[in-house]
């Protein structure tokens, strides 16, 4: 929803809160365009306390987003986790733990509201790494800026994944207790602080006993997301791709052939070279093209697409633009040439292997002739039901080993399963009938082609549903100019009020 800025309240507290209270009863109408109906639970109450928190909510986010907590550099960990836990408790959550781990600590939190029913929900507190070089506003400067089309957003590393949502839930229980009421459900939340590599440990905090009892007693796990586009599209995700990351490590030292350390490229005639052993591997991995992977026994348990999936697929490839989505990734064409539903079709149930990067000897300006004795690919393995990201690894050794390329080092930094929920858990359901009734008619789809560590919810032993939900938009996760809309500037997506409430009426349809 559009929020005024020009609004300046210097009046005492209580003239304040009854002005905005008659302010909010006047307006709601406009201020929440698609929640024009009458209110099963009437949460009008829960509304007023959004608009009169809209400022310590922004501020709330802005001070999550200014703590750098980057895994893959080890930069801020121990201050964004306690950050996260001192915004939890804020938020009334009782018991707040850290949980220790092998790697980056997690967080366990219960809200015991006295409700009948629990639900689960998911967190994380790191972010991707930056190139502050690469951005018009300070990555960590979490500055509010105006965005053409869009409205007021707060710019920063980590605004949409997922500080910005995950802040949004939290402002939704700060507006509930603020109207004087009860969350309306039993909070069991995780949180982890390694996401962004992989989640290497994230099983040690759910698998705890204490932590899996309690995560056994939810009807579910939520992830909180921005889930509108620009056009207004919502999307439901029924599950997420798993992944594997790895890097392959290709060294004369292990390979007993080339040098032991850089020397003069001079001795190319004579000397092996490290870094082509590495890329006549990487060759082996995909067909000439680059587009299927190669991998002996890699997609072996690949569970083909369903038909539901298909029909799924069939009604997004009808509503979705392919135009839009062409020019969001900056390409002209697909893979092969193939057209939009194939393209979807490809986008969720194939396999990938990916390279991410390639480093090797020197990269630096002009030239330097040197033969290195060492050269690194980084990649990322995608996996469909009913892969697993053991069997992947294992695969990937084996083939490496049968090709004759046992020396390169594989070293998994990070990965999981794949993760599914059906379209008829309770969940899901409620997602649906909250967002009809909103007047947003929601895009099933099968799997995103993304990943998140869901797995450790729908796999044993727990078994539950899990999926992302909440109204509001965002762009640029990974990506310099990360961004979170404030402040909607067009009537097809909310603002930050507007995502709040999402996640209040989400918990109360989940009461019900």
């Amino acid at each position: 929803m559009s929020h005024s800025p020009e609004l300046d309240f210097r009046e005492s507290p209580r003239h304040r809160r009854d002005f905005l209270q008659i302010a909010v009863a006047g307006a709601a109408a406009l201020a929440w365009p698609h929640r024009a109906r009458a209110d099963a639970h009437d949460l009008a109450p829960v509304r007023a306390e959004v608009e009169k928190r809209h400022h310590q909510a922004v501020e709330r986010l802005q001070e999550w987003i200014r703590q750098p907590s980057i895994a893959a550099e080890n930069r801020g960990m121990t201050e964004g986790c306690d950050l996260t836990m001192r915004l939890l408790r804020d938020a009334g959550f009782g018991e707040v733990k850290k949980v220790p781990t092998d790697g980056q600590p997690g967080i366990f939190a219960t809200l015991d509201a006295g409700a009948s029913r629990s639900v689960g929900v998911y967190f994380m507190y790191d972010v991707k790494q930056v190139d502050p070089a690469e951005w018009s506003s300070p990555p960590w400067e979490a500055a509010l800026v105006e965005k053409s089309g869009v409205g007021r957003v707060i710019m920063g590393r980590g605004a949409v994944n997922q500080k910005g949502p995950e802040s949004a839930f939290l402002g939704a229980l700060h507006a509930i207790r603020g109207a004087g009421r009860k969350i309306p459900v039993n909070l069991v939340l995780v949180a982890e602080g390694e996401e962004e590599i992989g989640s290497p440990h994230f099983p040690q905090i759910v698998r705890r006993p204490e932590v899996q009892a309690a995560l056994a007693r939810s009807i579910g796990v939520v992830m909180p997301a921005a889930s509108q586009d620009l056009d207004g599209v919502v999307t439901i995700t029924l599950g997420a791709k798993g992944v594997v990351e790895l890097e392959l490590v290709s060294s004369g030292e292990r390979w007993g052939r080339g040098p032991r350390h850089d020397i003069h490229s001079s001795n190319k005639a004579r000397v092996d070279s490290p870094a082509w052993h590495l890329v006549q591997a990487l060759a082996t991995l995909v067909s000439p093209d680059g587009n299927t992977p190669a991998i002996e026994g890699f997609a072996a348990k690949a569970r083909p697409i369903s038909e539901a999936e298909k029909t799924m697929i069939h009604e997004a490839a009808r509503r979705l633009d392919e135009a839009t989505a062409k020019k969001q990734l900056a390409v002209d064409r697909w893979v092969d040439d193939v057209n939009w539903q194939e393209a979807l079709e490809r986008l969720v149930s194939r396999p990938t292997v990916n390279i991410e990067g390639l480093v090797g000897g020197y990269t630096g300006p002009g030239g330097k002739t040197i033969l290195p004795h060492r050269a690194v690919a980084k990649l990322d393995l995608r996996l469909v039901p009913d892969m697993t990201a053991a069997g992947a690894l294992a695969a990937l050794k084996a083939h490496l080993a049968k090709q004759g390329f046992s020396d390169i080092e594989v070293n998994m930094t990070g990965g999981y399963d794949p993760t599914s929920t059906p379209a008829d858990a309770g969940l899901i359901r409620a997602q649906s009938a909250l967002y009809r009734r909103d007047g947003i008619d929601p895009i099933l789809w099968p799997r995103s082609a993304g990943s998140w560590p869901g797995y450790v919810f729908t796999g044993e032993p727990l078994r539950l549903p899990a999926g992302h939900f909440g109204l509001g938009h965002g762009s640029g996760a990974h990506a310099p100019d990360e961004y979170y809309v404030i402040e909607s500037k067009t009537q097809k997506i909310q603002g930050l009020d507007g995502a709040v409430f999402s996640f209040a009426e989400y918990l109360y349809e989940l009461a019900s």
